[in-house]
């Protein structure tokens, strides 16, 4: 049976992936990613009602569904909130322990999930916090197959250049397919690739201000139902 699990190397206390040699987060500060690109770039938490549904290309450490466990409680919205991630190399639980013990300030969402959440698990319903579902395996097979829809997306497999298949037009046109009328879409790519597939995908595509060291992201939403 092949071996599904990320193999890691840290530099500098930053876990990176040996298959794609690229960093699980940023390297200035992986909060503050996760709040610009993925909250910012879904006008969250301000969008938070109801029953909210997120889902994610590429789980990794888990630090982006923390970050957003936290700004859904912060914003103290009734409803609830489910997170589903797609993630074709699950990071052992030890892994992921040593990489979201950076993040003093997420320690009791990162402690809850550790306590609950195995890659074997399923979908698990987090105490006080959204219902968790990673989804293993190739996005282009599992995806397509998914039957829900988001009201937002996070992008967030490694870079084009590293990781092309989690950005093939495709797969990001499967993505628009499970997106709710309304709904969208944020990436820190903004790789004239990534921006057309979306666009051709039929979301309204916008390049803004990046985090860190990147000088342009990626906005998108899908048009409403007319």
């Amino acid at each position: 049976m092949t071996d599904q699990r990320a193999r890691i190397e840290w530099r500098d206390g930053v876990p990176i992936a040996q298959a794609f040699d690229d960093p699980y987060y940023s390297l200035d500060n992986g909060v503050a990613e996760t709040q610009h690109v993925f909250l910012a770039g879904n006008d969250l938490p301000a969008r938070f009602s109801g029953d909210f549904l997120i889902a994610e290309l590429g789980f990794g450490t888990g630090l982006n569904l923390l970050v957003t466990w936290a700004a859904w409680d912060n914003a103290g919205r009734p409803g609830t909130l489910s997170f589903t991630s797609f993630e074709a190399f699950p990071m052992a639980i030890d892994d992921m322990a040593e990489a979201l013990g950076h993040f003093e300030e997420l320690k009791p969402y990162a402690e809850a999930l550790l306590a609950k959440w195995t890659p074997e698990s399923g979908k698990v319903a987090l105490p006080d916090g959204p219902t968790l579902e990673v989804i293993t395996g190739d996005a282009r097979d599992t995806l397509p197959a998914w039957d829900k829809c988001a009201d937002a997306w996070f992008l967030d497999g490694f870079s084009p250049a590293k990781n092309p298949e989690l950005w093939e037009p495709d797969l990001l046109a499967a993505v628009a397919t499970h997106t709710k009328s309304g709904g969208t879409a944020a990436t820190y790519s903004a790789a004239g690739a990534v921006r057309q597939a979306l666009s051709e995908a039929g979301f309204e595509v916008t390049r803004v201000p990046g985090f860190g060291r990147k000088r342009h992201m990626t906005r998108a939403r899908m048009p409403d139902a007319k």
